[in-house]
């Protein structure tokens, strides 16, 4: 699958949310963590068909502000941001077609 999700720093994620950027998903992973990998596989498919989301990936271990203010309990975890604001908290990513709707509907 040549279709790439661009990684953010915490920076870059302090950046997006501060401002009306749209719809936006960002993947929170761990490199060591199989589980993740599937996930962002499932959303490079979702991506290459097309949503109404800029998508992302952040590695949990270097974005722990955002781990800690998002309350994040697990990975992998899809947070779907609209306008700078958090809309939903995805972790049971069950298909690409199931995250294909929930990222259709929201």
């Amino acid at each position: 699958m040549n279709s790439t999700i661009t990684e953010l720093t915490e920076e870059q994620l302090h950046h997006m949310a501060s401002i009306e950027i749209g719809r936006v998903a960002i993947l929170f992973t761990s490199p060591f963590c199989g589980t993740c990998k599937v996930a962002l596989t499932m959303l490079q498919i979702v991506q290459a068909v097309g949503v109404p989301y800029s998508l992302y990936q952040a590695n949990i271990n270097y974005t722990p502000y955002f781990r800690d203010i998002w309350q994040l309990r697990s990975i992998p975890a899809l947070v779907l941001i609209h306008n700078g604001n958090v809309i939903d908290i995805v972790y049971a990513i069950q298909s690409v077609d199931s995250l294909y709707t929930k990222l259709q509907i929201n």
